[in-house]
This record gives C-alpha cells, structure tokens and sequence, in this order.
C-alpha cells in the first residue's frame, strides 16, 4: 500500500474531496487491483450529491426505518429501549469477483461445520485423532446430550449461519467468527436495500447489482426440503419468543417473508408426540420450526423447567423425526470462539481441503502457551470471551487503560478457560456520511447462508459500520450501524 494519504480519484471529487484514508483499505476508493467500471461509476454518481442532500435523504430513511418499527432493543439502556439502528446512505460495494470468493468460502464452512456436528454427535472421529481436544467440545456448555446418536434430516444441523467476516490493510477476506445457533440481522439487509432504492434510486438506477429479494422464498424452500420424510406440503413455522424480544421486528419480517404462521410457545402443543399448531379451526400440523429462541427455553421437560417460552414435549418429538427444528439444537458448540480456533483443522479433516477464507490468527487462553503469549502482548491484541456476543466484554488492548490491562491480567489467570485472544486486524474502511462530512469508518460483513439439500449464500448480507471516529466494535448494541451491500453482478 502506498504510505502517502489515498486520496479519490480526481473524477469523482466532490463529497469526497477532504476525504483521506492514510492507514487503512478503503473499499471504496483505493483498491489495489483495476477498478471495475461499476465501481467507478458508483464513485462518481456519488461525487454529485452534495452533504446537506445526503443528510436530507438519511433522516428520510431513519424516520421512515422508525415508522416501520425497524428497531432494536436496548436491554442496558433506561432512557432509549427501542432504538433505529443507524443507517448510512453510501452503501458498501462488493466486486463480482470478491462476492465469488466469499460465497465460495462461506460454502465450504458451513459444508465442515455440519459434518462438525455430524461426528460430535456421533462417531466422534475428530475427537479420537485428536484434531480438537475431546473437552472443548464435550464440556462445552453448548453440547447437548439430547442430540447425541439423532440423525437429522440430510445431515443439516445449520440450517441458517452468519459468518462475520472481516478485511484487513490488504484487503483480505478473514472469517472473524461464526453464527450457528439463531444468527440475526438479516430483515436490516431486505430493509436496506428496499430504503436505498425508494431514497437514493438516482445512485442505483441502471447498476448490475445482485438482488436480495429471495431471501424469504430460499429460506422456506430450504426448511421444506428437510421437513420430516414423507410430508408433501409441509407446514413451517416461525417459534418467537414474543413481542419483548430485542430482534422481534425481525421474527415479524421473516415470517412475512415466507408466508408462515408467526407463533410462541403457547400456540403449540404436542400430542403423541407430534407438534400441532392451535387455530381458530383447531389443531394442525407442524413440520418445521424455525426457532429464534436459544436450546434452553424450547421444552421445560428437556431443559429449564421454568421456561415459559417453549413446548412441552418438543424434544422428544424431535428426536422421534416428527418435526424439524433450525437450526438443530447443540449447534453452539460450532460458533464457539475456542472451537473457532480449530476451523481451519476442522475443514482440511472433513474436507481435504484448504480453507478458501481464512480465519483470523487466534490463541487459546485454556491451553498454557496460548495463555502464556496472551499474558505477554496483553496490550497489543483484542481479548475475548468464549461466552460473550454483541462485543461485550472484549478488551482491545492498543486501546485500553493501564487499569483496563490489569484488570485484565487478573481475569486471565482466574479463568484462563474463557478468553481467547486475537491480534488487532487493521479493519477496512468505507466512506460513511458523519457529522463533519464523509470520513472512513470501519466496517465488518456478515453473509446469511441457507442450507437445505444444497447451501445458498444470500448475495450480499449486513455490513455493519463503527460510526465513532476510530472505533473498531461494529455492533449496534455497541453503538454501530449499517450500510446497504451492493454485490455487483459483473
């Protein structure tokens, strides 16, 4: 990379004009490789707006965004419980190319992943050669007995992941973690881009960009295809846990999305060991449930007898291939972030295969050399807990305090087994409307990949952008916000 301040291209200028980006890869504006005609010409059409046009048309999209109840919740914060998450109106562009080799990648990690689970429930290959160490994943407070020795419906445990990935300085795409239990976010990718095309349709018109308008259609068609054997016209279901649920808007979206019943617990019941939904025309068959509440609260009998979220009696009909749950329960242990560390093991095992998408580098605080090196570069590298999401409870050392660093230290050695560490990537950034004009700011994707007979990539997903100068936590519990994702045809 050039060391000098990388300036836009003279063509382009306008809105972009005072906008350097010194240290970092900027999506947008300096690529190293040819610049494909698209992506000049988005650079461009965005150089004639001016700043008080594109302030305009973002509070247009963040009232609209509200109206629609396009909102989170904010359990932490007394005075703002319901919350837009902020919404960046210059979208974030990815190459024909680029987007290949992230559904390419993505693909093969969720092929592993289920072959993962496959044997962790079963056979218990990978454990017996010793490629993962036997107590990370059977002590793992996400294996769950329950699952062990069932076969699901084609080997599908993930029927639903986000990967988050990341770039660095060389504009390299890294796997940062996986989402294999309840990933969320997808209604804000459909929502995105149905805003930018009512708000900026002057930006996109004539643009050969990939649509994200199936989602809903591959989802239901995917949840069909591993429905119980036998079953013609299977009836799917979205379970919520209810309207006091942070991603509720989303379980309202996606059932919208598929043409399925939106239910709770309370509107299933279990006899002879089948799943019924109550309607007002009595009882009818479920197949399929699409669960957005985590393995504990799905069935008092199985698990938390104080649940009051979930159905009596669910697991048993699950395990006696009566209906099927996505994702599978147990699938925790698969986005654990000790086990992230072993990806690249686990996919070459499965697979015979190179990773097409590495993993970021990764040490183990459990294992004494991994704790050792921590303790050692604590203030240079991001500390994490294996338990935690939503960027709480990681310390980014390069950032931290004296104090932070100690404090730090301490819990390390107290409980070596919840923290990994990871060395600070220098995240990529994209040009983002802020309070003094277009700056960079650093952003992360997270593509949705469905799997049913075969794995589908949603071409584009949720670029999540770190809105505070400097700020590399993209989470919108954490103050972040999002862009649309434009995938370029060609």
């Amino acid at each position: 990379m050039n060391d000098a301040p990388l300036h836009a291209p003279a063509q382009a200028a306008g809105i972009f004009a005072a906008y350097d980006v010194p240290d970092f890869f900027c999506e947008l504006m300096n690529r190293k490789d040819t610049v494909p005609p698209a992506l000049r010409d988005v650079q461009n059409r965005l150089a004639h707006f001016s700043l008080a046009d594109l302030r305009h048309r973002t509070n247009a999209a963040e009232a609209q965004l509200y109206r629609l109840g396009i909102t989170f919740t904010v359990y932490s914060d007394r005075e703002a419980i319901d919350r837009v998450l902020p919404f960046d109106v210059i979208p974030r562009v990815i190459t024909a190319a680029e987007w290949d080799h992230i559904e390419r990648g993505v693909q093969q990690r969720v092929q592993a992943i289920n072959l993962f689970l496959h044997d962790i429930y079963h056979e218990r290959a990978i454990l017996r050669d010793g490629i993962i160490p036997a107590d990370l994943v059977l002590k793992n407070p996400n294996y769950c007995e329950a699952m062990v020795g069932l076969d699901v419906p084609g080997g599908v445990y993930v029927h639903i992941n986000g990967t988050d990935l990341i770039r660095d300085q060389n504009g390299r795409f890294l796997i940062l973690e996986d989402n294999a239990r309840t990933p969320s976010g997808v209604s804000y990718v459909i929502e995105n881009r149905h805003m930018m095309l009512r708000l900026m349709p002057d930006l996109a018109a004539g643009l050969p960009l990939r649509s994200v308008e199936e989602y809903g259609l591959k989802l239901h068609q995917s949840l069909c295809e591993v429905s119980p054997e036998g079953v013609l016209n299977p009836q799917v279901v979205l379970l919520s846990p209810g309207i006091y649920n942070s991603a509720y808007f989303e379980h309202v979206f996606l059932a919208r999305e598929m043409g399925v019943p939106l239910v709770e617990g309370k509107d299933l019941v279990v006899e002879n060991h089948r799943v019924y939904m109550r309607t007002v025309a009595g009882l009818r068959p479920v197949h399929a449930i699409y669960r957005r509440l985590n393995d504990e609260f799905l069935d008092p009998l199985a698990f938390n007898p104080e649940s009051m979220l979930g159905v009596p009696g669910l697991v048993e009909a699950y395990r006696r291939g009566n209906v099927t749950i996505a994702n599978a329960l147990g699938t925790g242990v698969a986005d654990d972030k000790a086990v992230y560390a072993y990806m690249p093991r686990i996919i070459r095992y499965y697979l015979d295969q190179d990773p097409i998408l590495d993993s970021v580098e990764t040490h183990i605080c459990a294992e004494p050399d991994g704790l050792t090196y921590t303790l050692a570069n604590i203030d240079k590298l991001v500390i994490k807990p294996v338990g935690e999401s939503g960027g709480y409870g990681l310390l980014i050392g390069p950032h931290a305090t004296q104090e932070e660093l100690e404090e730090f230290r301490h819990r390390l050695k107290d409980n070596p087994g919840n923290y990994i560490s990871q060395p600070v990537v220098n995240l990529s950034v994209c040009p983002t409307l802020c309070p003094n004009g277009v700056e960079a700011r650093h952003v992360d994707l997270r593509p949705f990949a469905l799997t049913g007979r075969s794995t589908w990539v949603l071409p584009g997903g949720l670029s999540r952008v770190a809105l505070r100068k400097g700020s590399l936590v993209v989470n919108s519990s954490q103050g972040g916000g999002s862009k649309d994702t434009w995938v370029l045809a060609s």
